[in-house]
This record gives C-alpha cells, sequence and structure tokens, in this order.
C-alpha cells in the first residue's frame, strides 16, 4: 500500500495494509534504515549477496543474491513488490532499476542518481562539466598506459580509484610514476563491483573535508551541520559534527550540494545524500556523491535529534521535515549537539567475530558502542563504531577514540 503525500496512511507489517520497503544492499547503514522504518510500522526486506548481513538481522524477511543479476534483481522485486526500492551499496544492476522506474516501481531517490553515482566517471562528468561546479583535476584510464599520461597531466603525488567501487576499495596513492603499476593492479583487485577504469585524481591542497547530508524531501533541499571527517585510503576512520566553517565557506557549499543533488533528484527523487567536499579557507571543491545515507554520518546517531537514517526514511516517505536555525552559522533540518564517531577495524580473518572491551568503552562517559553484527571478515573491514558526545567537538573526539580504542575483535 503505497501512502498519498497528503492524508497519509500506515498500514501494519505483514498484512494486506503494510507499505513495503526493499534495501539492496544490508549493511550497517541499511540496518538502521531498516530500525527507523520499523519505528513506523513499514514491512522491510533486506537484500545481499551474502547471508546474515547486518540489515538481514533486523528485517521482516531476507533475500540472498548476486545484485549486479538484473535477472534476479527484476525476480525478487517482482516477487515482494515494494513500494519502495532503497540501495544501501553502489554494486547493482543499475540498468535493471532505470527499466523498473519507467515500469512505475519507486527508486529511491531516482535510478538515474543510483547509476550515475554508482560509476565515478558519471558523477564526475556530471559536476565538472555538465554543472560547472569546482572539482579537482581529473583523468580517466581504461589501460596502465593511459593511467601513465593521466597521472602527468594531473601531477603528483596522484589518487586513483576505480571508477566503479565504494568505502575506499582499491583506492591508493601515487607519490611518484614507479607506483602507478601498483596501484592499477591494487584498483583492479580490489573494486567492489566490475570495472575496468580508474579515474586518477590530483591533489588538492585543502584545510579539511567535510560530508553535507542534504535532504531532498517534499517540501525542498535542507542540510544538515556539516560533518568533518578524516579517511585513510578512502575509508572513513573518524567524524565530528560540526565542522567549523567560515559562512562564505558554508554557502559556497550548500549552493555545491543543492546544485548536484537538485539535477540527480529533480522534483520527485526523495532521500538523503552524503556531499563529500574539499574546503581551503573560503575556497569549496566538490569531491563525490552518495544517494543515500553517508558512513561519516553515523555520528548523527548521537549528535543529532534525528539520525541521517531516520531524515532518509522521512524523505522517502513525504513526511514533514523540520527547518531550524542553528549555531553553525547556517540552517539545518534537526538540532544537534557536538558529536564525534570512531570507525573499529577488524583485521585479519574470522569466521567467529567475537568483541572485547565493550564494557569497558562505555565506562567512558557520553558514549555509545554499535556493533553491525558482520558475519566474518576478510582482510580488514569495518565492524563497529564508537560514538561520543562532549561539551566540544574536541571533547566528543577524545572521547570516541578512547572508547574505539578499547573494543578489540578477535576470533571467537
Amino acid at each position: 500500500m503505497l501512502p498519498a503525500s497528503n492524508g497519509m496512511k500506515f498500514g501494519t507489517p505483514l498484512k494486506p495494509s503494510a507499505i513495503k520497503l526493499l534495501m539492496l544492499g544490508s549493511g550497517e547503514l541499511g540496518k538502521e534504515v531498516v530500525i527507523e522504518a520499523m519505528r513506523l510500522g513499514i514491512e522491510t526486506i533486506a537484500c545481499d549477496r551474502y547471508e546474515n548481513a547486518p540489515a538481514m538481522q533486523v528485517a521482516h524477511r531476507s533475500h540472498v543474491f548476486n545484485m549486479r543479476d538484473g535477472k534476479m534483481v527484476r525476480k525478487i522485486i517482482e516477487k515482494e513488490k515494494p513500494d519502495y526500492i532503497v540501495p544501501e551499496i553502489e554494486a547493482i544492476a543499475t540498468d535493471t532499476l532505470v527499466e523498473l522506474e519507467k515500469e512505475g516501481w519507486k527508486v529511491i531517490p531516482t535510478a538515474r542518481a543510483v547509476r550515475l553515482t554508482m560509476d565515478r566517471r558519471g558523477i564526475r562528468e556530471l559536476a565538472a562539466e555538465k554543472l560547472k561546479l569546482p572539482t579537482s583535476p581529473y583523468r580517466f584510464a581504461a589501460s596502465l598506459k593511459e593511467l601513465e599520461a593521466g597521472a602527468k597531466a594531473v601531477g603528483f603525488p596522484c589518487f586513483i580509484k576505480p571508477t566503479m567501487s565504494s568505502s575506499g576499495h582499491g583506492q591508493s596513492m601515487a607519490k611518484k610514476p614507479q607506483d602507478l603499476a601498483r596501484a592499477w593492479k591494487f584498483a583492479m583487485e580490489d573494486a567492489r563491483g566490475k570495472t575496468s577504469k580508474v579515474i586518477v585524481e590530483g591533489k588538492i591542497n585543502f584545510d579539511y573535508e567535510i560530508t553535507l547530508l542534504t535532504v531532498r524531501h517534499a517540501a525542498g533541499i535542507s542540510f544538515c551541520a556539516p560533518v568533518g571527517h578524516i579517511q585513510i585510503d578512502g575509508d572513513y576512520r573518524e567524524s565530528w559534527q560540526p565542522q567549523p566553517m567560515s559562512e562564505k565557506a558554508l554557502t559556497k557549499a550548500q549552493n555545491i550540494a543543492k546544485k548536484v543533488v537538485g539535477e540527480l533528484c529533480g522534483t520527485k527523487g526523495r532521500g538523503i545524500f552524503g556531499v563529500e567536499l574539499f574546503v581551503k579557507g573560503d575556497k569549496v571543491w566538490f569531491s563525490e556523491l552518495s544517494p543515500r545515507p553517508h558512513d561519516t554520518g553515523m555520528v548523527t546517531m548521537v549528535s543529532q535529534t534525528m539520525s541521517e537514517m531516520e531524515l532518509h526514511v522521512r524523505a522517502i516517505l513525504d513526511l514533514p521535515i523540520p527547518l531550524l536555525r542553528q549555531g553553525f552559522g547556517g540552517q539545518a533540518c534537526v538540532e544537534y549537539r557536538p558529536g564525534a564517531s570512531v570507525a573499529i577495524i577488524a583485521r585479519g580473518n574470522m569466521k567467529n567475530p567475537t568483541y572485547e572491551g565493550v564494557a569497558e568503552a562505555l565506562k567512558i562517559t557520553g558514549t555509545h558502542i554499535r556493533i553491525f553484527g558482520k558475519p566474518e571478515v576478510k582482510g580488514h573491514r569495518r565492524m563497529a563504531v564508537a560514538l561520543a558526545t562532549g561539551k566540544d567537538v574536541k571533547a566528543a573526539r577524545k572521547k570516541a577514540m578512547a572508547a574505539g580504542k578499547k573494543v578489540k575483535v578477535v576470533e571467537g
């Protein structure tokens, strides 16, 4: 049962009146989205390529299949008949989603947004060439020889990223030409998703980088307070909110986010976007964009009165999202307090991950631990997050880091 935008009615899960939401991807962010949807009585279906993924552990039911197989994606959607199809990861048969949307299925935020953002080439060309947004210098390469030419054009050091991947997989930095062969091999072998191309980006001398969580909802586009973060090899390690920035830089950041999100959503798209930006003084550059809750935004589970996942669900369902004047110099869609997050990473190979030090971590006032429930570890994997609030961002970061260091992931 699809609710109307006014006079909305909510059904009961597992009954004919149920509103159904199907997740394509069931990681830690999807798990929180499912929880928020279930709080509103939404029937949830979690899908992923492996069994017992985090969102599967809380959803009403689940399916395991290769989500890059368009025939399987269509089969599951036609079987479940969801009101909303909500992608959580990039490695999905996006061409099939485009077809399904044309047939009347509701893809969040839009099938076009999902298709463009799963491919770094698509979103970069949209931002830099169509929208004329400032970005780092870049080239695309489909071979080591093309990579060498691209790196020469943008200069060293440079960053090499698979055009189709996520969470830092396959990304590396080349400081000199001799590093390129290794970077090419790593990009091809470690990427999440089928790819034969990379983007090579020149380095920007920025002061800090932010994620501007941008919500496209029924009443327009709203922003959360900027989230500062640290990434290592393209993968999030620490985040905090709010990130102090000048009023001029914040305005530029919001204008960039509004342009790209508006282009991707049009008038019908709904949901939250994680817009990544580089900032130096009053200058702002577009970096990347995710059409879904962002890993750096996990801090909002403690720093905001509504987390990014709750905002995502509200936007999807066309529910009201309040606008409140905030102390960070702009306008945000929710109240916040200083908060921080630290990713808890496991390394090695584990079939039965077990967590030590949780009680010790929680002795630190104002801290929280979220264990994702991922069933195994191969190589390295983000398995949990430490969250903290404090009187200011510095205090919150210190507490989150201390709590995160106490939690160890070991083989059970």
